[in-house]
């Protein structure tokens, strides 16, 4: 009995440590500093992870485009370590700031860590540590291609005022500033049915406390703002009239908001989120914007430094290209890796 027994765990345990080992094999092996393999399984992933976004298998050509991108990214990071560059905590967490602040505008409020863990995987498939550690290998590789080109980032020419004129021209009909409205909000959040039940006791009291008395709304957004506050308060941002931001704050909400007169305060609002309080702060009507107008509310940025940015960052585009093309053709002299052809057809 023991001997049948053995048989048949062997019978299982060989062919998972035949299929585990032949994922370890190198498809790749770049030795620019060290010997670093690419295995069939980091491979693999990566091919589904392109075909995933493509919604098609791909081309034996278009997968050793991928392989090719694998190997290069493993030589600039040798080649960085080599040259002892580096990329601190400090800069992911103010790159990862940013990508916060960006969602922010989105929302017209600051997002959760859960609602901006999501959204990262919803964008990029991943988790937020893993998206973390792939965002610091895109920014060493950004950090050293600036160093090894200097000159001709340093060289880059700003858009001439007839540039940005003529991109206006051909765009204007794009700069229509919907209806927009500035609010101020509390909100008395809650999760499940019993701190729903805490909250809305909380939300009525606030309404009895304030009623239509905007001097009042104020004297409660205030106290939101101190530490141990019951509710959340402040400036919840600008809120434009259109489809897209009536699908983040909905209808009911959106509605409410461009009825009310500056310096309204509202009725008790429900959201999945808690209930609120808000009171308009600012009104702007639909305006066509000038070149000199204010492009987003909030910002000093105008349609002129906007359009500016854009033509400066499609010169960039165009010399991260040459310059990615010339490093990588340096990175490679010599042929610093090998292919196993054998290992590519997983």
């Amino acid at each position: 009995m023991k001997r049948i027994i053995s048989l048949l765990i062997l019978g299982v345990i060989i062919p998972v440590l035949g299929f585990a080992q032949a994922d370890l094999q190198p498809v790749a092996i770049v030795r620019l500093t060290r010997s670093e393999p690419i295995t069939v399984k980091q491979y693999r992933t990566e091919v589904e992870k392109m075909e995933a976004q493509a919604g098609r298998p791909l081309s034996s050509n278009e997968r050793r485009q991928v392989l090719d991108v694998m190997i290069n990214e493993k030589l600039v990071m040798q080649a960085a370590e080599r040259d002892r560059i580096t990329v601190s905590d400090n800069e992911v967490n103010q790159q990862l700031q940013q990508l916060r602040g960006s969602m922010t505008q989105t929302l017209g409020r600051q997002p959760t860590e859960a609602e901006f863990a999501q959204a990262v995987r919803n964008e990029t498939g991943l988790d937020l540590p893993s998206f973390r550690e792939q965002l610091r290998k895109q920014l060493l590789i950004q950090k050293y291609m600036m160093e090894k080109k200097r000159d001709s980032f340093n060289n880059i020419k700003t858009p001439t005022e007839q540039e940005i004129a003529n991109l206006y021209a051909l765009s204007r009909a794009q700069f229509v500033r919907p209806e927009t409205v500035r609010i101020s909000m509390i909100q008395v959040s809650f999760g499940d049915a019993a701190s729903k039940i805490k909250a809305k006791e909380t939300a009525d009291r606030l309404v009895r406390e304030i009623g239509t008395n905007p001097a009042r709304f104020d004297e409660a957004l205030l106290k939101g703002q101190t530490p141990n506050a019951e509710y959340e308060a402040g400036d919840a941002g600008y809120l434009p009239r259109n489809l897209e931001a009536r699908q983040v704050v909905g209808a009911e909400f959106m509605d409410t908001a461009f009825n009310l007169k500056q310096g309204e305060v509202s009725r008790l609002l429900e959201s999945n989120q808690g209930f609120q309080i808000i009171k308009i702060t600012e009104t702007y009507g639909q305006k066509n914007l000038e070149l000199d107008d204010i492009f987003q509310l909030g910002t000093r940025m105008t349609v002129r430094d906007y359009l500016g940015n854009v033509l400066l960052q499609e010169t960039q585009q165009a010399l991260v290209a040459r310059v990615t093309q010339e490093l990588v053709t340096e990175l490679r002299a010599g042929n610093p890796y090998q292919i196993i052809e054998s290992n590519l057809n997983w």
